[in-house]
């Protein structure tokens, strides 16, 4: 059988038919070396406003209350006077970046981060928006980025998901479709946890077999294998069958594993103190222990639904949520640094778009959606620290300085993850598919 390297070396690309021939997770290497190994995606749902935590706009002070002195642009509902930020901010690190009251602990780390205050994506929709940041297209049924990181890569360790995704209390707006696999092996798609749970048999539905032991279970499991290879041999292309048998193979290895990488009960007590006792620090504590163990693409929501979404009582509301993120993720940057993972793993923080600098009607307490300029940051695996790319007009609602596309967002990770992403493309209904689409430019600018 011709290698997966091979395969891989000519242009980057595997057909269907190649890819059911070969392991889907095998690890392997992308077109050249890159600086990082994981992704951790901190989804903060809902849309966050960028002019209340990474993007100061000290014009709206001046303008609160009354009409922008410019034409507004368009926005989804309906609109008035500038809004203030409620929130202070004040220059971190020797960088000297503006950060947001919100995020002072996480601001302490700021010399290692990347902010893009510059992003740009296509529509006010949340639905759309989740598709395109997650997909790459707003519109049609494409793999998502964590799909597409696992079938370039493959996988560290074949006793856990190369992809996961946590969002306690149930699914975020589209479910999952944020971490399908579309057209690409079905093996590549994410593995969704309810992170409110901490019982691991609640945690991993199904977990443990309460009838049978794991030689048994091996057994059974063979001849299933058994019977459907002959089942594959009379079907030439049969990708959901060959996910499911993977799906069950997965499943079984995963009970040796699983337990014991989702107890944090396990860590030190000074590390569980540091990372707090809510949902997110557990979450992002477990992602540390995931990653450790090889697993791909972490990708960590902040709830079900859209709690980012704050059409009105925006003060109370972000404060809260940023109050619940702040600490977890200051503690895990500085856990990676500790650990020697920092430089191998690249974060992103960001929302599906931003907020309106000017308030919702009727009263001056909430924003509106804002896909014309938002913010996100970057930071470990190659990213240059202590740097602002791009920038929104004075009031923070159009990205006029440095555009950055959700397009070019997806080819920067991917370069420093080791990929050129016009040639990490899979061959489906006649066309080589991409993640950047026929798009994309990577950022120069915040790698290091």
């Amino acid at each position: 059988m011709v290698g997966l390297a091979g395969l891989l070396a000519d242009e980057g690309r595997l057909s269907a038919q190649d890819a059911n021939a070969v392991d889907p997770l095998i690890a392997k290497p992308g077109h050249f070396r890159g600086r990082a190994k994981h992704v951790v995606h901190l989804f903060m749902n809902g849309g966050p406003s960028h002019v209340d935590t990474f993007d100061p706009k000290p014009m709206l002070d001046q303008y609160h209350g009354k009409p922008l002195p410019t034409s507004t642009l368009r926005t989804e509902r309906k609109t008035g006077a500038a809004m203030r930020s409620p929130f202070a901010f004040q220059k971190y690190g020797q960088s000297g970046i503006e950060v947001s009251e919100l995020f002072a602990k996480t601001a302490a780390h700021i010399d290692d981060i990347a902010v893009i205050r510059s992003l740009h994506a296509e529509v006010p929709n949340h639905e759309p928006s989740l598709m395109l940041m997650n997909c790459g297209d707003g519109r049609l049924s494409r793999p998502s980025f964590g799909a597409w990181v696992n079938y370039g890569l493959g996988t560290e360790n074949r006793n856990l998901p190369g992809f996961i995704v946590m969002c306690p209390g149930g699914y975020p707006i589209v479910a999952t479709q944020n971490w399908r696999s579309s057209f690409l092996p079905g093996a590549c798609q994410g593995t969704y946890l309810d992170t409110n749970h901490t019982d691991i048999d609640k945690l991993i539905a199904n977990i443990r077999n309460s009838r049978l032991s794991l030689v048994d279970q091996r057994r059974q499991l063979d001849l299933v294998k058994q019977l459907n290879v002959i089942h594959a041999e009379e079907r030439q292309h049969a990708p959901l069958l060959e996910a499911r048998i993977q799906s069950f193979e997965l499943a079984y290895r995963m009970q040796t594993e699983a337990a014991e990488a989702f107890d944090l009960n396990r860590e030190p007590k000074h590390v569980r103190e540091m990372y707090g006792n809510g949902t997110h620090g557990r979450q992002l504590l477990i992602t540390r222990r995931l990653i450790e163990r090889g697993v791909r693409f972490i990708q960590i929501w902040s709830g079900a639904g859209q709690p980012w979404d704050n059409h009105d009582a925006l003060q109370a509301q972000h404060q809260k949520l940023s109050g619940d993120w702040d600490g977890p993720i200051a503690a895990f940057l500085t856990d990676l640094k500790q650990c020697g993972l920092f430089d191998e793993t690249l974060i992103l923080w960001g929302g599906e778009f931003g907020r309106t600098p000017v308030a919702e009607l009727p009263s001056l307490s909430g924003r509106d959606h804002n896909h014309y300029g938002f913010s996100c940051w970057l930071a470990g695996g190659g990213v240059k620290g202590g740097v602002v790319h791009g920038a929104t007009d004075d009031f923070g609602f159009q990205a006029i300085e440095n555009p950055v596309h959700v397009h070019d967002l997806h080819a920067t990770m991917l370069h420093l993850l080791g990929f050129d992403h016009e040639r990490l493309t899979y061959r489906y209904a006649g066309r080589d598919f991409r993640l950047t689409d026929v798009a994309g430019h990577v950022i120069h600018d915040v790698i290091a």
